[in-house]
């Protein structure tokens, strides 16, 4: 039984205020400005790294969403049960009754626990394809938008250590330099953390995703005798 992929969306909850504080404009960021330490100001071709502790977004949720779709299995499975257990969400009965009442209806359609939860393991391993081919991705982006500039930045950074004693005859060229380096740290330092605010927020959805299943799992191989 194939679930279509908006169904498939509604049963996973997704924090709606996390997912439009990750959603940023081209360019823009939430972050407060911070006042001067007095900290010695950072020379030109340093560049400093801030870790994004990521947040569940609904781009990537809806991603993961489409590849489990894609490998839905055939019959009454995890997804059908999950849609089961959503449904009872709103009745007055406890944890265990629910999960046994979905399992009620799910296995007068052919399903048993055990196949309830190969199922769910099946889409945890489709989940971890999508994130290696994601870290591959990430490990692409990183070569390709910093490490050149990183590169450039190292050369630049030589050639003026070559022309410093040739002062009077290079000034305009050192100059010139300069201008480059700060250029590219600015580049590096907003391309870096794209990257990593991209992988963390994808890091969050995948954990959240993940987590529901899990919960599931242990809940089924619990309540599921």
């Amino acid at each position: 039984m194939a679930l279509d992929l908006k169904k498939l969306k509604s049963l996973f909850v997704v924090d709606d205020e996390s997912a439009v504080a990750n959603e940023q404009p081209e360019g823009g960021t939430n972050k407060q400005p911070v006042p001067d330490s007095g900290r010695e100001p950072q020379p030109a071709g340093s560049v400093s790294f801030t870790k994004d502790s990521g947040q569940s977004s609904a781009k990537f949720m809806e991603v993961l969403h489409a590849a489990m779709e894609k490998q839905n299995l055939s019959g009454v499975d995890y997804l059908e049960y999950k849609q089961s257990l959503k449904s009872l969400e709103k009745m007055p009965m406890d944890e265990p009754v629910r999960y046994q009442s979905a399992y009620a209806m799910a296995q007068a359609m052919g399903a048993t626990p055990q196949k309830l939860v190969e199922s769910a393991s099946h889409y945890i391993d489709v989940l971890k394809n999508e994130d290696g081919k994601f870290q591959q991705a990430v490990q692409t982006q990183r070569k390709e938008q910093i490490g050149a500039r990183q590169e450039a930045v190292a050369a630049l950074e030589k050639a003026l250590q070559d022309k410093a004693a040739q002062i009077k005859k290079l000034t305009g060229e050192m100059e010139q330099h300069r201008a480059e380096v700060a250029g590219l740290t600015a580049q590096i330092q907003s391309a870096t953390e794209k990257v990593e605010s991209m992988q963390a927020s994808f890091r969050a959805t995948y954990d959240s995703l993940v987590a529901q299943i899990t919960a599931d799992v242990e809940n089924m191989k619990k309540y599921l005798k």
